[in-house]
Order: C-alpha cells, then structure tokens, then sequence
C-alpha cells in the first residue's frame, strides 16, 4: 500500500483554486483501495503570517470543515492538526541539522522576499525543513504537489538521502505527484487565484455573497452583439474548469456567435457552483454549526498520527544515538 500525504495552510477559508487544484485531487486518490492517506491541518506552518491564536484557531476550523465538505472520510484518512503531533518538532531539529544553508537560502518562498529581510521571519527560511518533517516523519511514499512546490519536495528528498546515507536506511524517500492535467485556476483579476492577491471565489459564500463575487470578475468592454474571444475571457476559463463538455461547447458557441453578454456568462458560472457544490455547501453549513463533532474527527486522527510519528521518531533517535 502506498502512503500519500498532503497538507494545506489555514490562513482562511480554502478558495476554488484550492479545491481544484489540490483538495478534490487528493480526495479521489484516497478513494482507492491501494492508497494510505494522510491529510494535515498545516497550522504551524500558519504561525509565520499568522500571530492571532484566536484567528489562527479559526482558520483551522473553516479548513477542516471544508475538507469535510468536500467529502473527506475520516475512516477511510488519518485527518490531523499538525501541531497536536509534537515529534515533528523534534524531527525538524534533527532535519535542520543535515540541510544546507545554501539550500535553504534558494528557496522560491525566501528568494522572494530576499529585498525585504526585515519582514522575514526565521519560520518563513526554514519552513522547508518543517516541510520536511512533515512528509519524513510518516514515511510518505508520494506527496501532490504543484509545480510551485516541486523546489521543496526537492530539499526533503536530499535531507532524506543525505540522513540515509549517514545512518542507513531511516526515511523513505518520496516521489512528486503531479497532475498535468489540472490547470492554473485564474483568479476574478485573471491573475493565479490566490488569498495574497486578493482575487479568490469562496465556493462556501452564501449565495448573495457568492454571486456578488462572480460579478466583480474582469472583462473587457465589449458589447453583447460583438463576437468575443472564449480563450481570452476569465469566465470561460473558469467555467471550462467546471461545467461539462456540452456545456463549455455551447458557452463557446455563444461566445464567438455574438448576442452573448458577460453577465450572462456570469450567471452561468454562478449556477455551475451552485450546481457542482450544492451538496458540499449543505455539508458545510451543517459541519459549521457542530464543533464538537470536528474536534471528535480531529482527535481521532491525531491519535493515528501519533502512533505513526512516535514509531519513527523512536527509529531516528536511535539512529543518533540520543
């Protein structure tokens, strides 16, 4: 049986590149019977941007209510906060103690913010290596990545073979999964959807909010009886992710038909989600409302977490000779 792992940051609701590009993925591979799958609530992670403990508390909620929305089966997943498994802090120590300034130096996430040092934390240099230890730590024999993460599976997999090499046979060494079949999800600005810029559609929004943010998408000024370009538009983009091939075939028609106005797109691409997630959205609402039962979920997963982290913590001290 092969392990996979994935983790997501909580730093706000999880948005509609997130759920395509990274959680409805994972989820189908854990349907399969040949896969173990471990999904964490990256909450440590979260403490370099995010200092309020309340508001940090929060965001683990809204994540994990979402995984849940999303369809995530607590029996069929080891689901767990990774701060309520303390080996990985010991275990990013020892990692530290075998990467390479330079390596840690290279990396995108601290390249980019090299012209504003001040504002870099030492969590953000060596977020890497906590990276590490996360994957390590439960043997993880594949990881889903995007390509703007394959740079730090990278420094896992030669802190892995630089400890092995040492110490013998400790880590396995995990292989990326890329799905080159799933796309840059743009955001309402035609930028990468992301949180930083701003530009994201929260699948989870009641309905009024929801449409409100479909609206404000960009486009160009063309009037409805103008021909438009389906390739150049955001609408089309994100409804081609969603609707299905008669669906997006018609929309294109449409597009280059003339007589099709924006809002019109828009409104279709607020029905698909509605349509797409309406059974997540009342799942989500209903998780919302109970706590309780998501810390029991938590809890549970923890406790499986543990087991697998103490075995191979135990193994790496020993090999240390501590």
């Amino acid at each position: 049986m092969q392990r996979i792992l994935t983790g997501i940051q909580c730093t706000g609701m999880p948005h509609l590149g997130n759920v395509l590009g990274a959680m409805l993925p994972i989820l189908h591979l854990s349907t399969q019977p040949h896969h173990d799958t471990f999904i964490f609530l990256a909450d440590l992670h979260t403490l370099t941007t995010v200092k309020d403990p309340v508001l940090r508390k929060t965001y683990v909620h809204v994540a994990a209510t979402a995984w849940l929305a999303l369809g995530l089966d607590p029996q069929k997943v080891t689901f767990y906060r990774q701060s309520q498994v303390p080996a990985v802090c010991e275990l990013t120590w020892y990692l530290s103690c075998f990467a390479p300034y330079p390596m840690l130096a290279n990396a995108h996430a601290f390249k980019d913010k090299t012209e504003r040092l001040s504002t870099v934390n030492t969590g953000l240099f060596t977020y890497p290596i906590l990276m590490a230890a996360d994957i390590l730590l439960y043997q993880a024999d594949g990881v889903p990545v995007g390509k703007d993460q394959v740079q730090h599976l990278e420094i896992t997999r030669d802190i892995a073979h630089s400890f092995n090499n040492q110490y013998g046979p400790t880590f396995c060494v995990p292989q990326a999964i890329i799905d080159t079949a799933i796309a840059t999800v743009p955001g309402i600005d035609g930028q990468k959807m992301s949180k930083s810029y701003h530009n994201t559609i929260d699948i989870f929004a009641p309905e009024k909010e929801l449409r409100k943010t479909i609206m404000r998408i960009q486009t160009d000024s063309k009037p409805i009886e103008e021909p438009k370009d389906p390739d150049q538009c955001i609408i089309f983009k994100l409804y081609s992710l969603l609707a299905e091939p008669t669906g997006v075939a018609t929309m294109r028609q449409s597009y280059l038909a003339g007589g099709y106005g924006y809002g019109q797109a828009k409104e279709a691409l607020f029905a698909v989600i509605l349509y797409k997630f309406g059974a997540a959205r009342e799942r989500f609402n209903t998780y919302e409302k109970d706590l309780p039962a998501i810390e029991s979920i938590l809890q549970n997963g923890e406790r499986k977490a543990n087991v697998v982290a103490t075995q191979t913590l135990a193994m790496v001290r020993e090999r240390l000779g501590y």
